[in-house]
Order: C-alpha cells, then structure tokens, then sequence
C-alpha cells in the first residue's frame, strides 16, 4: 500500500479493517475457550469459566507488555519504509522476531514459578484456584510463540500489510476451534484443554508470519545475519516500544485490580464479567485498528517528510473511528443479550454482562480520542508522553478508584464508573498534550 500519496480516507479503511478483523477474529477464537467450557463442562461450567476468566488481566499483563515493546517495530519499520531503507527494515524485523523468542522463553519460566501467587493476588476463590492455576501455566508455557505472532504482526503492520496477519490468525483460529471442542468433549478435559488449543493454534499462526517475512522474494526477505541482535537497532526499537509497553503493562495492572475487586463479588459476578469482556473487546478493535492505522500512517508520512499529511491522517482516523466503532456498539447492545447467552444462558449472568457492556461502551467516546492521538504521536517517534499521560489518566484513576469510591460502594455498578471517568480524564490531557506539542509543526526527536 502506498501510504505516502493520494486519498487518505480509502486506504486507511483498506489498512484497518483487516487489522480490526484480526483482533475480532483472535478475541473471539479466545472466547471460544469460555464458551467451550461453558457449555461442555456440566456441572463444572461457571467455575470453569470463571477459572479462565480469572486469568484474561495476568495473561493481559505479560502479553500487552510485550505488544506495547512491538508498537517500536512498528514505528520503526514504518519510518524505515517510508524513506526507503531496506536494510534498516530487515534489521527490525530480525531483531523484532529474537525480542519476540526471547522474551517468550523468560516469560514462560518466570509464568511456570508464579502462576499460584499471581492468581492468589487476584482474590480467585478457592474452588476455581486449581483449574486457574492449570489453565495460567499452560498459557505461559506457550508465550514464545504468542510473542513470535505479535511481534511478526507489527513488522508486516508496519509495511501496510494487515491482511497477512489476519489470513495467518483465520487459518489458527479455526485449528483453535476445532481442538476446543475434541480436547473438551472427546478427551473429556476442561481448562487444560482449551488452554493446550490456544497454544497450538499460536503456534501455528506464529510460523506462517514468521516463514513469510525470511521468504527471500518477499516483501522484507529476513535473512539469519539479520536475526542477530543490533544493538542500535534495538535502541531505536525500545525507546519507542519500552514506554509504550510499561503503558500497557500499568494498564494491564489497572485492571488486574479491578478484576481483584470483581472477583470479590463472587462466581456470577466473575462469569458475567469475563462473558461481557469477550463481547465489548470487539467493538474496542474496531476502535484500536484506526489508532494503529494512525501510528504506521504518521509513521511512514513521517519519514518520507510529509509531515502535512500527517495532520490530515489524524483527522481522517478520528472521523473514520467514531463512524464505525458507534456501528458496532449499536450492533452490539441490539445483540448482546443473545451473544451473553451463548457464554451461560443462566439469565443472572446475562443481565449482569449487559450491565457492563452498557457502562464500558459509555467510556468508548473518549477511548477513541485518547487512542487517536497516543498512536499520532508515537507516529512521530514521540513515546514517553503519551505513555506516561495514559498512565496517570487511565490506570491512576482506576487504582484509586478500587481503593476509594469502591470501598464505600462494594458493588458491581460501582467497579464500572470507573472505566467512563478515566478514560475522559486522558482523552482531556491528551488532547492539551498534541495541541501544546505540535509534532508536525516542530521537529521532533528523530527515531533514527
């Protein structure tokens, strides 16, 4: 795709829509997992779920650490694109995939020692601790891989190609599906099953992008002299990406609170959760795809010195955002109690996700606004402030939040203002941060 030229409008819904699918497509093979167990299971089926939920803000934790670090490959290979460095953008996508491995094989260790007290810092109830606990360390033992597809995703984002990550997750995603159901219902297993499904389905999305990006008539051709670490390479990757990743990260611990909290309101109120958590995230990536879109369009705009245009993808990003992602929550609140029962159809559990989809897509509004201009900025190589303005607005608030406002009112209503109060704060100071900053006007710091 040539994002350099021409009409902006078309080409950002052609890069974004396939991204936005990928992450539809991957939420709702993850969904699976619960609706598997939730339906299969017999009697075991809400403390399955609720095991499998339990661990969505852990798994978040480690994983969106590791996809803030690639939003760096991201950027750079962007920009390296943009002015037409070939041997920059081999040397990211190399040194992209050894991040990815060995950042895959530390997490499965430290994952494999720390499963139990992470879960027991959650407040997981007795009886789902064993099947969480199961569920957490086969999880973590498949990281290598996960961090391998996300990482190679980021390269091939960063060129403009959205759809081989999303053809590479359709064809894993299926395998998902197909092992949830034999390992559950033939094998008779429950959380082990699923969590073995999802790892083998990881694995093999992670070699069909990784044997892409070394093919050697292909569009970055990797070679094994490029997998060996750089040392300015991996500069130019972590200033970019450690920021945007310790983000992720604080926010992932944000909501690892707020699942304490949940989960201190019982079974129903965590199967609820998890159910309502599986549905609102595809509107949220209909909602991120454009933010994405924003960072690889800057990016390579950025490089190429059309910085004018930069200002005009912003626009285009933040219009074409609220278009769709309304779309899609109506869609979704129209739907949601049907989509909640193929979860449970226990109707408590039903009527408690609705509430919470009818409060987080309340926040949306100011996510898509927060969102844009954070990916805006990071276009430009900026980093820190956006990371470090989401982490007060967003995280801060919520923390704070869980120990003030909830402890007064230690209900489920109460966790959920939360999420509507945090994200306007952000979107307010993000929005005095780029107009007082102006990186297409002033001259940023140069990322290469």
């Amino acid at each position: 795709m040539n994002m350099l030229e021409g009409s902006l409008w078309d080409k950002i819904l052609i890069y974004a829509f396939p991204l936005a699918a990928t992450g539809i497509l991957q939420q709702l093979f993850n969904a699976a997992d619960i609706a598997v167990v939730g339906r299969f299971t017999g009697s075991m089926a809400s403390v399955c779920m609720a095991a499998v939920g339990a661990n969505t803000p852990i798994v978040g934790l480690i994983v969106n650490l590791f996809v803030g670090i690639s939003m760096g490959s991201n950027v750079v290979v962007a920009t390296a694109a943009g002015r037409g460095d070939e041997e920059l953008l081999r040397k990211t996508a190399g040194n992209s995939l050894v991040v990815a491995l060995l950042g895959g094989v530390l997490m499965a260790v430290i994952g494999e020692l720390t499963a139990v007290p992470l879960l027991q810092s959650q407040n997981v109830p007795a009886e789902v601790l064993p099947l969480a606990a199961v569920y957490l360390r086969i999880y973590f033992a498949g990281m290598p891989v996960i961090l391998l597809y996300n990482f190679a995703a980021a390269v091939y984002r960063g060129i403009g190609n959205t759809k081989t990550p999303l053809a590479a997750l359709t064809i894993s995603g299926i395998l998902n599906v197909f092992l949830n159901l034999f390992f559950v219902i033939v094998f008779g297993m429950n959380v082990d099953g699923v969590a073995i499904a999802t790892v083998i389905s990881n694995a093999v999305s992670a070699v069909f992008l990784f044997a892409g990006l070394c093919r050697k008539n292909g569009t970055v051709a990797v070679r094994m002299q490029d997998l060996r670490p750089d040392g300015r390479t991996l500069i130019r990757i972590m200033r970019i990406g450690i920021p945007t990743g310790i983000q992720m990260a604080v926010f992932a611990v944000a909501n690892m609170i707020i699942q304490s909290a949940i989960n201190s309101l019982g079974t129903i109120v965590m199967a609820a959760s998890s159910a309502a958590y599986n549905i609102e995230v595809l509107a949220y990536y209909i909602l991120n795809s454009f933010s994405q879109a924003c960072t690889t369009f800057v990016g390579q705009n950025n490089g190429a010195g059309n910085r004018r245009r930069c200002r005009r993808v912003l626009k285009d990003c933040i219009l074409e955002d609220f278009i769709f992602t309304l779309l899609s929550i109506v869609l979704i609140l129209l739907l949601g109690r049907q989509m909640l029962g193929l979860f449970n159809p226990d109707k408590e559990i039903v009527s408690t996700g609705y509430m919470r989809l009818l409060w987080v897509f309340s926040a949306f509004a100011f996510s898509m606004l927060y969102e844009n201009i954070a990916g805006y900025l990071r276009g430009f190589g900026i980093s820190l402030v956006p990371s470090l303005l989401t982490v007060i607005g967003v995280c801060g608030i919520r923390i704070a939040w869980i120990y003030t406002v909830f402890q007064t009112s230690r209900t489920f209503p109460s966790i959920l203002s939360a999420y509507p109060v945090s994200m306007a704060v952000t979107a307010i100071m993000l929005i005095i941060a780029v107009l007082v900053m102006k990186p297409s006007v002033k001259k940023p710091q140069t990322i290469m």
